[in-house]
């Protein structure tokens, strides 16, 4: 007799980013798993699962290594990411470059024999079912294999980094995110600019 039971209880859910403000495949990312959370949330309430849901803005290549990130967006259930291959393409959006106005590459999901810069949420909702239903959930443990960040995300972090260096000289750290627009935050504060910021 089938133990009905016999499925994990608890369900995590990470999503890790590089930018939920601008990023569209990021906020792409986020409206497909809270679509998708919406779609079976009923079902795992009647069986008592419990879902963790994570999201993860991902600041700094430290914070990356410590995460094992491998491609922006991510989202991993019970520490398995979800995309069967890693593909990237760059995602056009002003907040993935690396400082310099060079873009990065961001994730695209290969499903069903097609590519989407969005996850569907078909694939989501099959992703959670199979982890909870065909016991593929289990506690995330430490991988063993060894870790190197991307080159696409060291650039991505190192550029921020330099970019902040800027921004703190041009503007007081109470006003860094409204004392203008984004481009202007990006070089505001170069050696073209001279004293001046230009920046108010």
């Amino acid at each position: 007799m089938t133990n009905v039971n016999a499925h994990p209880e608890r369900l995590w859910i990470e999503l890790l980013v590089l930018d939920l403000t601008t990023c569209g495949r990021c906020r792409g990312a986020d409206r497909s798993l809270r679509a998708a959370l919406d779609l079976v949330g009923d079902l795992f309430e009647a069986t008592g699962t419990q879902v963790e849901v994570e999201r993860i803005e991902v600041q700094s290549g430290a914070q990356a290594r410590e995460l094992r990130f491998e491609s922006s967006p991510t989202i991993r259930v019970n520490g398995r990411d979800l995309a069967v291959e890693l593909r990237e393409s760059s995602c056009g959006s002003e907040g993935c470059t690396d400082g310099s106005s060079e873009q990065i590459a961001c994730r695209v999901w290969p499903y069903r024999g097609r590519e989407y810069t969005e996850p569907p949420v078909s694939m989501l909702v099959d992703a959670m079912l199979r982890a909870v239903y065909a016991g593929e959930a289990v506690e995330h443990t430490a991988d063993t294999q060894p870790y190197v960040l991307p080159e696409n995300l060291e650039r991505f972090f190192a550029g921020k980094a330099a970019v902040g260096s800027r921004k703190a000289a041009c503007c007081r750290v109470d006003e860094q995110r409204s004392c203008c627009g984004p481009t202007e935050k990006a070089e505001c504060c170069d050696a073209a600019s001279g004293a001046g910021c230009g920046c108010r």
